[in-house]
């Protein structure tokens, strides 16, 4: 197997994370948040966040998506920019464009669109 950085987030507990929308839960509208979230249920519309955003497996998200490392084990419908890691598990799908430093494609996952691959100095660094 394979070592990836900057996969601590795999490891949170339901306690590290301020908000979970949860999966009976359906939102439509645009979500800005400034500490770790966690997505089971179904959110369509937009997603900024300052920090992690999990997108965990049963949630669906239609939404153009911004966060500093996005971890997908569901579904995402929507381009999205992941200012240091675009982590898409293997039982995630994603159809949509995006834009990282560092991606990572399990096998098994789906993904159709482009990726731009962004260097440390349009990152900020």
């Amino acid at each position: 197997m394979f070592d990836v950085k900057d996969t601590d987030f795999f490891d949170l507990e339901d306690e590290a994370f301020d908000t979970i929308v949860e999966d009976d839960i359906s939102f439509t509208g645009s979500i800005k948040i400034k500490k770790t979230f966690m997505i089971r249920g179904t959110v369509n519309g937009k997603i900024e966040s300052e920090s992690d955003l999990v997108i965990d497996t049963g949630a669906v998200v239609n939404a153009d998506i911004s966060a500093e490392r996005v971890l997908i084990r569901g579904k995402v419908k929507g381009n999205v920019v992941g200012r240091k890691m675009i982590f898409v598990t293997s039982a995630g799908s994603l159809d949509g464009d995006i834009s990282t430093s560092k991606v990572v494609l399990e096998p098994g996952c789906i993904f159709t669109g482009k990726c731009s691959m962004i260097t440390d100095d349009l990152n900020g660094k």
